[in-house]
């Protein structure tokens, strides 16, 4: 499916807010392309990419504006969700994934069921920054045992340079700074 939306336009509604959360940071604000219907549609369709209804078992989506584009791509797509949630967010047995930020670590978690080995999945997120928390993410697919077709990102800070902790999977991002 293709979209009448084009890159240019969903990276022309992504609005830079400096200074946010703190100083020297230029945050990248994606609310305006949510607020327009026909940007949100055609940001889902650039997602899907290539792949086609059958392809995917399951969209898993990273903690929590991955859960946005993750739960539309999976409708889109007739596949499940699966949310991969911050340590102590899932009510039932879980795996966790440990992982280093910039000042300490963070740890994610899966529900234990949520997929089966062999499953095809794609993950999704908002942003690649640094590539920590999707690293781990993907660290969490694997050990279930399921197929991870591709990490797919909105926006990725390229400068970041998080693409290098990905190198085991096809990784795709639609806008690039």
């Amino acid at each position: 499916m293709t979209s009448d939306v084009t890159i240019d336009q969903l990276r022309e509604a992504i609005r830079n807010v400096p200074d946010f959360p703190q100083p020297g940071i230029q945050f990248k604000d994606i609310t305006p392309v949510l607020a327009d219907a026909g940007l949100f549609r055609g940001l889902v369709q650039h997602l899907r990419g290539d792949f086609q209804a059958g392809d995917v078992d399951a969209v898993i989506g990273i903690d929590a504006r991955g859960f946005i584009f993750a739960a539309a791509l999976a409708y889109d797509l007739g596949a499940a969700f699966v949310p991969i949630r911050k340590k102590g967010k899932l009510p039932y047995t879980t795996y966790e994934q440990s992982y280093d930020l910039e000042y300490g670590s963070s740890t994610i978690a899966i529900h234990a069921d949520a997929i089966g080995p062999g499953q095809r999945v794609l993950l999704v997120d908002d942003l690649l920054a640094t590539g920590g928390t999707a690293a781990a993410a993907a660290k969490l697919t694997n050990r279930v045992g399921a197929k991870i077709l591709e990490l797919t990102f909105f926006i990725e800070l390229s400068f970041l340079q998080g693409r290098n902790k990905l190198t085991d999977f096809p990784v795709r991002s639609l806008v690039t700074y």
